[in-house]
């Protein structure tokens, strides 16, 4: 069978045009001049050079055939892109065309010819000058014969395919896998950079030569701290920008690449944290002189100064946090050594406090009234408090040092235990709480030290009478094997799973948690686990929140380390110290009033018991007293019947002094009710914090009880709307009863002349003419609880103003929506405050709100208009928006009171 192979183109088994299918390539030969080349005109060619030019050309596959002596070359399309910018190179020596490489062709395509026998070179480096330089490429190349007619080698059959790609990818890949690997380390920076800088000479065919440059904290411009692949000395030792390196490339004399090539290109990248940061440091990489400076390459630079700059942005960031922790430890170190200094100092004058007031009470011939003995009662159960406050800190500052060592005598765990507890059952009793003790005796002498055994049982069951409020305290003991097991359980609030493993670490308060009292010093916990620890036991903590925690605390029989005759271990006066002052704090606050039926009601609210009982004694002579342990009993109280004052502690479980108060003044039945605040800070910073949140006064402990008293009496005849007349320290008579409701209790405000400061003068009345003004401004936190603040300082200076009732209702309701909107609307503000003026000047008041936010517009469903409906009502309001904030003014001409 013959086929068509072309018009005019003889048929047969030498016949047909050999380019008919070739492409591009085919068209360059038939238009070629063959009859010029030693293989003659195209109508000589023998069968078989026609056959394989022909299957060479019809191969999607790279393919080139030489033919001859001479290594004529045929090649496809497919082949073309291998030698670049040499096609066309059809009918010339391969020799020629490939000379660059042919020292690495030639051998084995002269052996595949010589022995007849295929050749295999995967992934041959080949230098080919393709694109104008000299190029390091790699290929897969197979040699084969080509036969003639007569059986014998005519030529060269090659097929070959690019993986320069492939093989560089890879290097790159190695090398930044060796970057990381060696930057993982995390040791000194300089050190550091310098073995990753070292590092890069694995990859010396992509980076010829490299240098680090790095940023110190303080200095300008950046320092050289390595460099490899070149002489450093001929490197600059500092560089203020980038600039400065990239044209020192030629004095470096760094030869690269597989070939030798001389370096002439160099980049420079910053080594940043983020793609917008400042710069860590520099990177300068020398770049092959045998590969383009393509997408790949650059993004192969961008990846190796990411590497280095994530090291560093992570020792710096170890180094910071390994410099806080150490600040941290040697704070805690410190803290130690204070608290041990002091407590050391307050042991004689608390000796010198208790045994005199001991002695007093012991006396059965001292002539104490009930009342003075109540009185120094208080004081010693307190100053006992206070020791074993003392104690505690010594035994923390001793195992801090390392000198707290146990002495581990023999000793009837179980009944010790059983005895401990007993203490504290009365303290259950007077809280509603059950108690119950399971502690059958172990079997086998335990040996610990009965002090340190003491302090670990109490400290557990002081912690659960102060987080039980219903329900009961377990306190079981076994014996386990070579250990004995003690677990508290309790069913009071519990602890959230996010708190377990900061539990035992001291000072550590869990946050939010409801609490008999928020007193103490918050190491109770961690002091169980240290005097475990020093026992060789362990103490755990199972909990869930609302349902109760239990500690279990397990030691080890032990050895003695003390001889054997020693007295029957027993509860410590200290012991039955903390159980009794359990006792008074879990008392329940008196729901009755205190003091004559008809005074002026005071509600004490305190968490700590013996507070409420004295601050009750001092006040019922002259008030009628209710007390409360906490901020929602207060609140409860104060529905229940509204008091005249409420005088308050600000540390409380649950609802502390703040909250409190916020309530208070949201409510528009309590709003006018003053409130001092009792508290433990003391300072010009926490009397302006209690001032600021709306407090009347702010009083810190401890306190004068004739200080005490004065504040409350001038607190409510302020209330009262009398006059304050100075009193002495026994004219302590309680107010009378307002005869009709007047504006709160004033607060900073001042009038102003123009020109003149902030001078006090006499506030004008509504209709003055004489120019004064009453001029007044405030800036306050940008939160809800300043409107009660704006609320009653603006309501103060428009009554000293003589403006009426009826309007200054009027305006005080458009002052507070115009700050509630300057909270709510403002958004990103420059300062979180919002500032209030109010002016009256010349028959007309005007008062500015104004925000330092950009305006955020609410959704029609969040707000109808309600706000701009009320202001307009009463006044002449203006808004005017702008990025920096948002000024609402609101003027009215004054109208005549009624």
């Amino acid at each position: 069978m013959e086929v068509d192979v072309g018009p005019g183109v003889p048929a047969g088994a030498d016949g047909g045009d050999p380019f008919a299918a070739g492409g591009e390539a085919g068209r360059l030969m038939a238009a070629f001049d063959w009859a010029a080349t030693p293989v003659g005109p195209v109508e000589s060619w023998p069968a078989s050079l026609r056959f394989a030019v022909r299957t060479v050309l019809v191969s999607k596959f790279p393919m080139v055939l030489t033919w001859g002596p001479e290594y004529i070359q045929f090649y496809n399309d497919a082949y073309a892109p291998f030698i670049g910018a040499k096609h066309p190179a059809i009918g010339e020596d391969i020799r020629q065309t490939l000379a660059e490489g042919w020292d690495a062709l030639g051998p084995p395509v002269e052996r595949a010819m010589a022995t007849c026998e295929a050749s295999w070179l995967p992934g041959l480096l080949l230098l080919l000058e393709r694109a104008g330089y000299r190029e390091e490429t790699y290929f897969t190349v197979s040699h084969a014969p080509a036969f003639g007619d007569d059986g014998r080698v005519a030529g060269m059959h090659g097929v070959c395919t690019e993986v320069t790609g492939q093989i560089i990818g890879e290097r790159r890949q190695r090398l930044l896998h060796d970057l990381a690997t060696v930057g993982s380390q995390l040791g000194d920076e300089q050190e550091t950079v310098a073995a990753m800088c070292a590092a890069l000479a694995a990859d010396s065919l992509d980076l010829p030569f490299a240098a680090v440059y790095l940023a110190s904290p303080g200095e300008p411009g950046f320092r050289r701290v390595a460099a490899v692949g070149c002489d450093a000395r001929l490197l600059p030792e500092t560089a203020e920008t980038d600039a400065e390196l990239t044209g020192i490339v030629d004095r470096l004399d760094v030869t690269g690449g597989p070939f030798g090539d001389r370096v002439t290109e160099a980049v420079v990248l910053p080594l940043t944290a983020t793609r917008d940061g400042e710069p860590l440091g520099l990177l300068l990489a020398g770049t092959s002189p045998n590969l383009a400076l393509d997408v790949e390459y650059r993004s192969f630079y961008e990846l190796v100064a990411g590497q280095f700059a994530g090291v560093v942005v992570n020792i710096r960031a170890f180094e910071v946090e390994r410099s806080r922790a150490e600040s941290l430890a040697e704070l805690d170190r410190a803290k130690t050594t204070f608290f041990a200094d002091v407590s050391h100092e307050l042991r004689t004058p608390l000796t010198l406090l208790l045994g005199p007031l001991r002695d007093v009470l012991d006396d059965p011939d001292a002539a104490l009234t009930a009342d003075v003995r109540e009185q120094v009662a208080l004081a010693v159960r307190n100053g006992q408090r206070l020791r074993r406050l003392v104690d505690d800190l010594l035994d923390f500052a001793g195992i801090e040092a390392g000198r707290a060592t146990p002495v581990r005598v023999a000793t009837d765990v179980a009944t010790f235990t059983a005895e401990l507890t007993g203490i504290f059952r009365s303290t259950a009793e007077r809280a509603g709480l059950r108690l119950t003790v399971d502690c059958p005796p172990l079997g086998r002498p335990a040996h610990v030290d009965p002090r340190m055994w003491e302090k670990i049982v109490v400290n557990l069951l002081a912690n659960a009478v102060k987080y039980t409020f219903v329900g009961g305290i377990d306190v079981a003991l076994r014996g386990v094997d070579d250990r004995f097991v003690l677990t508290v359980a309790d069913t009071g609030v519990g602890i959230v799973a996010e708190e377990l493993p900061q539990l035992f670490q001291r000072f550590h308060r869990v946050a939010g948690a409801a609490a008999r009292t928020r007193e103490g010093t918050g190491i109770g916990l961690a002091l169980v686990q240290e005097l475990t620890a020093l026992h060789g036991g362990t103490v755990t903590v199972t909990s869930e929140p609302g349902q109760g925690s239990t500690f279990t605390v397990s030691l080890p029989f032990g050895e003695p380390d003390a001889a054997a005759d020693v007295p029957a271990a027993a509860p410590s006066d200290a012991a039955r110290g903390e159980a009794e002052g359990w006792e008074q704090q879990g008392a329940r606050p008196a729901g009755r009033p205190a003091g004559a039926p008809d005074a002026p009601g005071v509600l004490v609210v305190d968490d700590n018991a013996d507070m409420r009982s004295y601050l009750t004694r001092l006040l019922q002579p002259y008030w009628a007293v209710r007390t409360a342990a906490d901020g929602a009993e207060a609140l409860a109280a104060v529905a229940e019947r509204r008091p005249a004052l409420v005088l308050t502690d600000v540390m409380m479980p649950r609802v502390d002094g703040f909250e409190l108060l916020r309530a208070l003044r949201a409510d528009p039945a309590t709003r006018d009710v003053p409130v001092i605040m009792l508290t433990a800070r003391a300072g010009q910073e926490a009397s302006v914090e209690g001032l600021e949140a709306g407090a009347d006064d702010y009083l810190a402990k401890p306190f004068r009880a004739a200080e005490l008293l004065a504040r409350v009496r001038v607190a409510m005849e302020r209330a009262a709307g009398h006059a304050v007349a100075p009193a002495g320290a026994r004219d302590l008579a309680p107010p009378r009863p307002a005869t009709s409701p007047l504006p709160a209790p004033l607060v900073s405000t001042h009038v102003e002349r123009p020109g003149h400061g902030s001078e006090p003068v006499p506030a004008p009345r509504a209709g003055d003419s004489s120019g004064a003004r009453s001029r007044a401004h405030w800036r306050l936190p940008s939160e809800l609880s300043s409107i009660p603040v704006v609320r009653r300082r603006l309501r103060a200076l428009l009554a000293d103003a003589g403006i009426g009732p009826d309007q200054s209702y009027d305006l005080l309701l458009a002052a507070c929506e115009a700050a509630s909107n300057a909270i709510e609307h403002a958004q990103d503000p420059i300062e979180p405050v919002v500032e209030v003026t109010a002016v009256v000047e010349g028959g007309a008041v005007e008062i500015t709100v104004r925000d330092h936010g950009q305006w955020r517009e609410r959704v029609p469903s969040m707000d109808r208009g309600r706000g701009s409906t009320l202001m307009s009502a009463v006044a002449e309001v203006t808004a005017v928006p702008s990025p920096e904030g948002t000024t609402v003014r609101i003027r009215a001409a004054l109208r005549p009171a009624a």
